[in-house]
């Protein structure tokens, strides 16, 4: 038997009472920001309903160890800790726990583990907000101190030693990537004495995408610039192709070998498979990074005419075709990682998520009994 389980057969043999938030904290709304008295230079950090500080302040209005709750705007119900001096804004909630009741940390780990349940309950309608009386009536479980503690001391080792496998993970996982541009990059720049110097023009014709509103439900994919949109019962093109946004994310490219529609915010091209390999040239422009050829100030955005004069470096077909076999190869071992350590990130956290409910979740003492400064706190 663990010693948390020692502690609650010992302290709380029928249960565990819950109270109300209100009851063991002081709640209060912040209050408005000026922004003449924002700045980056300014001491303080402000926190008014995001899941980060929104700015610097030049003054604090909150010193101490806090909990807060977003009260209105897309992440209305989010859950957040802050430890130290910051000005609390009016789109937030500031939650002071009474330390003779209840540990702050505890009482953040309880409210997180509630988050979904708060975000869920959001009031509706123009701008999603929770209100004060439903953070106010939020239950929470009053176990005695002692066993708060343990519970504490056991998340916190949990969260440390999912915070570092989760930075290890993704340490790994951005060392592989810049593994293969490497690699990727290294090999579609060996020097081959039957390297000929072209332009883009010279080997494929650079076509405009159309809409696809008109077509009806089908099997065949829509790409704009960030993928994937929808699939039609036509297509636009059904050879191997590379795809160039002709807008936005302008280094997304994607290769196509399968019958497609694409929209204008995408190019597609008509490649010269006499002189290139498709799929080699999908991946000597993803070295060539067309996203530094942006020609707009707002959107990003490339035209024909500067993709065109793209000067680009090629080997033989031949020689073409064994750096995409090594390419490809190496690229499925890149992507067999994207999909593995992300997926294994999130088990662990789903692993910490469940082990936290279970640390959290009590058996309830239907008696409240509330002691004389609780009972002033309600008055």
């Amino acid at each position: 038997m663990s010693k948390l389980d020692e502690l609650l057969k010992e302290l709380c043999p029928n249960g565990v009472k819950y109270y109300s938030l209100s009851q063991v904290a002081d709640i209060d709304i912040g209050e408005f920001v000026k922004q003449d008295k924002q700045g980056n230079d300014k001491p303080y950090p402000v926190y008014n309903g995001g899941r980060t500080n929104t700015g610097m302040y030049d003054s604090y209005n909150h010193d101490g160890n806090y909990i807060l709750i977003s009260a209105r705007g897309a992440n209305a119900g989010f859950v957040n800790r802050i430890n130290g001096k910051f000005w609390a804004g009016n789109s937030c909630y500031s939650i002071l726990i009474n330390p003779q009741f209840v540990i702050t940390d505890y009482a953040y780990y309880y409210i997180k583990k509630i988050e979904s349940n708060l975000i869920g309950i959001q009031q509706k309608g123009g701008i999603p907000a929770v209100s004060k009386k439903q953070v106010n009536d939020l239950r929470i479980p009053v176990p005695p101190l002692e066993i708060q503690r343990e519970i504490v001391r056991i998340l916190d080792n949990f969260t440390e030693l999912t915070a570092e496998l989760t930075a290890e993970l993704t340490a790994e996982l951005t060392a592989r990537k810049k593994q293969y541009e490497y690699y990727r990059d290294t090999l579609l720049s060996a020097k081959n004495e039957t390297v000929e110097n072209i332009t883009l023009a010279d080997i494929a014709v650079i076509r405009n995408g159309k809409d696809y509103k008109h077509l009806g439900e089908g099997f065949y994919p829509v790409y704009g610039s960030g993928g994937v949109m929808t699939y039609v019962d036509k297509y636009s093109y059904d050879k191997p192709s590379v795809l160039i946004p002709r807008k936005g994310s302008l280094g997304n490219l994607f290769y196509v070998d399968k019958p497609f529609w694409n929209v204008d915010t995408i190019f597609y091209t008509e490649i010269n498979e006499e002189r290139v390999v498709p799929k080699y040239l999908f991946y000597l422009l993803q070295k060539e990074h067309l996203e530094s050829l942006n020609t707009a100030g707002g959107v990003p955005s490339l035209t024909q005419a500067v993709l065109n004069n793209v000067r680009l470096s090629i080997p033989s077909v031949a020689v073409q075709t064994k750096i995409v076999d090594c390419l490809d190869n190496f690229e499925k071992i890149c992507n067999d990682l994207n999909i593995g350590l992300p997926a294994e990130i999130e088990a662990r956290q789903k692993q910490y998520e469940f082990y936290r409910d279970q640390l959290l979740t009590f058996a309830e003492n239907g008696e409240t009994i509330l002691t004389d400064r609780q009972t002033d706190r309600q008055s």
